[in-house]
């Protein structure tokens, strides 16, 4: 039986199975496979696999999967732990990062041991205060499409009984993300390709942040191009000063900073923690057939 060799990394509780051309040349993974890796109780367990390759006149290429085996959207978490791989695996030179995803090209920096910024483009579309229904009521939210597209929620925009105007969720642990994240993501508005749902809480000069992620259709510790969307988010209603700490949902922070150039967003740029938790292989039919 086939055997690849991976390793586990995590982006502020966001994990990853990792998968390096170099060990596993013949790498061939179906949908159906990297969902099988990705389950929590059968599998490894992950949110996403991530494939580097070595490719010309770049550090690497990252490959990025869903847990549903779905791809084509960026993972800036995913990112800033594939330039802390390449780092650690000698792709790298100065500590610095240029490589594509999705055909893009992006760029990122070791700022030191497990600790990574990646250089985001900036956003592609926005749109601030609408409302959405969800939950039999109109809910305020912005929606910003950070290489993903994400719906941004303050939960105090939220009632937790549509009768009483004054009943807004006060802590961010009482929001039912999986459920309203959930419905929002299926939102005949977003159709057909969905959208990420975050809820924020401002306070004590930190956003609090939780996500419902599409292609893993669950909550998750951490989102990268979440935590952008709601920084954006947070600086046009609340003039929050830059940069911005998030809190995650795991407990770790990450940074948010970027320009105001004629009221356009631009140099976005995502600072956390990213780490290789472990290593190991795993038997399969993974391969394509040997020339």
């Amino acid at each position: 039986m086939n055997e690849i060799y991976f390793y586990k990394l995590t982006g502020a509780g966001n994990d990853f199975v990792f998968i390096d051309k170099r060990q596993n040349p013949h790498i061939n993974l179906s949908a159906s496979q990297i969902k099988s890796i990705c389950d929590r109780r059968f599998g490894i367990g992950a949110d996403g696999v991530i494939i580097i390759k070595d490719i010309a006149q770049y550090d690497f290429e990252m490959l990025y999967y869903n847990a549903d085996g779905s791809t084509g959207s960026l993972c800036a978490n995913g990112a800033r732990c594939a330039i802390w791989f390449a780092e650690k695996t000698n792709r790298l030179k100065n500590r610095k990062a240029k490589f594509i995803s999705n055909s893009v090209e992006y760029s990122g920096e070791v700022i030191s041991d497990e600790l990574v910024r990646f250089n985001l483009n900036p956003p592609t579309k926005a749109k601030f205060n609408f409302r959405i229904k969800a939950a039999d009521q109109l809910i305020k939210a912005d929606f910003i499409d950070t290489g993903s597209p994400h719906i941004v929620i303050e939960i105090s925009e939220i009632l937790k009984d549509p009768k009483n105007p004054f009943s807004n969720y006060q802590e961010i642990s009482e929001v039912p993300v999986y459920e309203l994240g959930r419905e929002i993501r299926y939102h005949k508005d977003f159709a057909p390709i969905g959208t990420n749902v975050n809820f924020y809480k401002f306070e004590n000069d930190k956003i609090y942040i939780r996500t419902y992620e599409r292609g893993v259709e669950d909550e998750t510790l951490a989102c990268g191009t979440g935590s952008v969307a709601v920084a954006i988010s947070a600086f046009v209603n609340k003039k929050i000063s830059l940069p911005i700490s998030l809190i995650t949902w795991g407990g770790e922070t990450l940074i948010v900073n970027f320009d105001i150039e004629n009221q356009k967003v631009s140099n976005v740029t995502l600072t956390g923690p990213a780490k290789i938790v472990f290593e190991g292989k795993i038997s399969g039919n993974f391969f394509t057939k040997m020339e």
